[in-house]
């Protein structure tokens, strides 16, 4: 197995260079004599944790430098120096996450320099891309400035942060491309608490026209699924798939009943075998419906899929509203394409908050920023990894040998806990090595590591 996407493909070292050039732009707000540590340092060290999957890495690392004059903080990620861990929290609490959305565009581009974006679009030649919002911190103590809050019927307020985390989806793929997020937080002149959809909308307003611009279409929940948002969209030259639910748009499902009765709304039925068994999908669609009751309101092409088995089980139901047309030729591929919004949360937020990166983990509050750029710096390390997924031949191969990515960085955490590496490619070189010599049973296990 190698490496699909190895030509003209973005390196570990690549990346790694346009780190330290992202984070020696940071502001250090800093105005006495103890400059020790840089914020560069500062901010390699604070990813390096997260890239490694490893609370402990740092402390590894220092008792390294220690015993061997050198580690693999220094070899790999270029820390100069290792700042301790209040000190890394510190001087990160004034950076606002923002500071580093441009690494989601260097890689981005990357991945358009390589192919694969374009390995990323439809049959129609479309890129998906999915919004949704989570949760990643809540407290009832901890709070700051960045902190929704939330008075319960008990009468007592809850903290929280929350994050809309875009991402490239494609029905049928295992992989998203994370892009660039926005988070949920108070914003300067409201007084109302800031929500999903105004977030999303920000999102838009920054960054939404140079993804329309690449034959985009926004996928997103029933919460998407309103007017103002609908026409936004369409006013950055996005098109829309989007959940729509019969209990909040009842104006809509009326048309819809309406026109069935007369015969205007289309059915469309396939069956087809799993290797298990038979399972029909039947799927209805119109064209030119009000999404809400209003003589001015927009009109919307609706779809909808129902799965069933042989003797009628239900399997599956679920409706959508687009900006697409909608005929026999394609309405099986926009309901494809509207069920891989699911993928953002599958294979993205659950990734973030199951598979090793610890997302909800409070690794630092702060008083200011330092909650959501650690987020970001996890967020980050996710999408580096995908571009060693698609990129690194030697990473490749190390995924088909192992059992799972979590297993691989078991081994890299271990490794790294006692040995100094030169540079990325010696540490997959050696591990590669060891596969070749090293019987399974015989792979070095990981310490349990401590916790962050």
């Amino acid at each position: 197995m190698s490496a699909p996407f190895g030509k003209n493909a973005l390196t570990f070292s690549d990346v790694v260079k346009q780190l330290r050039t992202t984070f020696e732009a940071f502001c250090d707000r800093r105005t006495g004599k103890n400059t020790n540590y840089t914020m560069t340092d500062a901010g390699l060290s604070a990813f390096s944790v997260f890239f490694m999957q490893s609370p402990s890495f740092l402390d590894f690392q220092r008792t390294m430098q220690e015993t061997q004059g050198k580690n693999n903080a220094q070899t790999l990620f270029g820390v100069f120096q290792i700042p301790t861990d209040n000190h890394i929290r510190t001087l990160l609490d004034a950076v606002e996450p923002a500071a580093v959305y441009s690494l989601f565009d260097f890689v981005f581009d990357g991945f358009q320099h390589a192919g694969v974006i374009d390995s990323f679009r439809t049959a129609d030649n479309r890129l998906l891309l999915a919004l949704d919002g989570t949760g990643y911190f809540s407290s009832t103590n901890l709070h700051g400035p960045c902190c929704s809050c939330k008075t319960h019927s008990n009468g007592k307020v809850s903290y929280s942060h929350t994050v809309v985390t875009p991402v490239l989806v494609k029905p049928g793929s295992d992989k998203v491309i994370p892009l660039a997020p926005e988070f949920i937080r108070p914003q300067d002149g409201h007084e109302k608490q800031d929500c999903e959809i105004n977030a999303s909308l920000r999102w838009l307003e920054s960054r939404g026209s140079w993804y329309a611009a690449l034959g985009t279409t926004v996928l997103g929940d029933d919460l998407y699924c309103h007017e103002p948002f609908c026409r936004a969209l369409l006013a950055k030259g996005f098109e829309f798939i989007l959940v729509c639910k019969p209990l909040s748009h009842k104006t809509l499902y009326e048309w819809v009943a309406d026109l069935e009765r007369t015969g205007i709304v289309k059915t469309l039925v396939h069956t087809r075998w799993t290797g298990k068994r038979h399972e029909t999908d039947s799927y209805r669609y119109v064209s030119a419906v009000p999404l809400r009751d209003a003589d001015d309101a927009l009109s919307v092409n609706w779809c909808e899929i129902t799965t069933r088995t042989a003797d009628g089980k239900v399997l599956y139901r679920n409706a959508f509203v687009t900006s697409l047309t909608v005929d026999d030729t394609n309405v099986a591929a926009v309901v494809a394409s509207g069920r891989a919004r699911w993928k953002i949360e599958n294979e993205n937020n659950n990734t973030l908050k199951t598979k090793g990166y610890c997302f909800e983990h409070n690794y630092g509050h702060g008083e200011q920023f330092l909650s959501s750029l650690l987020a970001t710096l996890i967020m980050l390390a996710y999408l580096l990894h995908t571009l060693l997924d698609l990129m690194d031949e030697k990473f490749c191969l190390l995924r088909q040998k192992l059992p799972s990515r979590k297993r691989l960085f078991d081994d890299m955490k271990a490794l790294t806990t006692y040995m100094c590496f030169d540079s990325w490619e010696h540490l997959l070189d050696f591990m590669l090595e060891g596969w070749s010599h090293t019987p399974k049973s015989r792979i070095v296990r990981p310490p349990k590591p401590g916790i962050g």
